[in-house]
């Protein structure tokens, strides 16, 4: 069975290597793009690796800072790729403070080098993807016909404080981020590009989000309920807008319960496999891929079926 896996991060020179709850041997794992990473794919049966640049990207530089690091980044990427065409594939990063040049960048990956897709790690410095000023980013996307991969990023100072502060500085940072904050965060922007019409101005736009769906999944029908009769702007019900243009990968989340509610509300065909490496291991990622109830068909759809039809791989 060929497995594919679609978070899984890299890092480039002029990227931040480390933050809240991070083990400090993830720096030079995220550095690694050669024998070393290969031979903890190869050890878990991992065929495929859709590499992207870890959070927070770009989104806290300046814009003339983050053009030069994504461009750099993309054509480290595109180097990575290109000497194992057979064992990665990419996601562009993108100079979000830049909205025009972001798009420019994603149409350069895409239509150059042969990128899958495009990497967006959050909001930026408090923005969010349904802001106007990102239009440019999201047209080009539809036009291109690949999905944004929406990545968790930081809280911004203000948010941390109004629900972090109070805490021990290591504690609170770890619930900001992987433990509780980040997940929370990217459902609610994930629910602010349904509610503010963007799959209204934008019906070919693909949007992935990872770990198990970032808590919408098990809030979709509260949400829809809710929001619907709220949003009488929109041209669809808030839930059909999910069912229709988002996909769910399984990165970092690997027990069952949260799988189940996933799989009962989008189905097995927005189901993608993937480990979120090096923040988790391989191995744990496969022998959840292995055990999880499926029939040997709904499988290959998780391991890479439903990755080569998104992605066209």
């Amino acid at each position: 069975m060929r497995v594919i896996a679609l978070e899984e991060h890299f890092t480039a020179p002029g990227l931040p290597t480390h933050g809240p709850g991070r083990k400090p041997e993830i720096a030079s794992l995220l550095r690694d793009l050669g024998e070393a990473r290969l031979a903890d794919m190869d050890a878990a049966g991992i065929d495929l690796q859709v590499l992207s640049a870890s959070s927070p990207g770009t989104h806290l530089q300046a814009p003339s800072e983050a053009i030069v690091t994504a461009r750099d980044a993309n054509d480290l990427l595109f180097e990575t790729v290109a000497a194992r065409p057979d064992r990665f594939a990419g996601f562009a990063l993108l100079p979000m403070p830049a909205p025009d040049e972001a798009a420019a960048e994603l149409d350069r990956c895409v239509t150059r080098l042969g990128f899958k897709g495009a990497m967006i790690h959050g909001h930026v410095k408090g923005r969010f993807l349904d802001a106007d000023e990102f239009s440019p980013v999201l047209a080009c996307a539809e036009s291109l016909g690949v999905p944004i991969y929406l990545h968790p990023t930081p809280p911004t100072p203000a948010v941390f404080d109004a629900y972090f502060s109070g805490l021990p500085e290591q504690t609170a940072g770890v619930l900001a981020g992987a433990a509780w904050g980040w997940h929370a965060e990217t459902g609610l922007h994930s629910l602010r590009l349904v509610v503010n019409g963007v799959f209204d101005r934008y019906p070919g736009l693909k949007v992935v989000i990872g770990h198990m769906g970032e808590n919408i999944p098990f809030s979709l029908a509260r949400a829809d309920s809710v929001l619907s009769p709220a949003t009488t702007h929109l041209k669809r019900r808030v839930a059909e807008y999910f069912h229709e243009h988002f996909w769910i990968t399984t990165s970092a989340y690997f027990t069952l319960p949260p799988f189940q509610c996933a799989l009962s509300v989008f189905g097995i065909d927005r189901l993608l496999f993937s480990v979120d490496y090096p923040f988790s291991e391989n191995m744990a990622g496969r022998r959840f891929l292995d055990s999880v109830p499926l029939s040997p068909a709904d499988r290959e759809k998780l391991a890479h079926g439903n990755a080569e039809e998104l992605l066209d791989l």
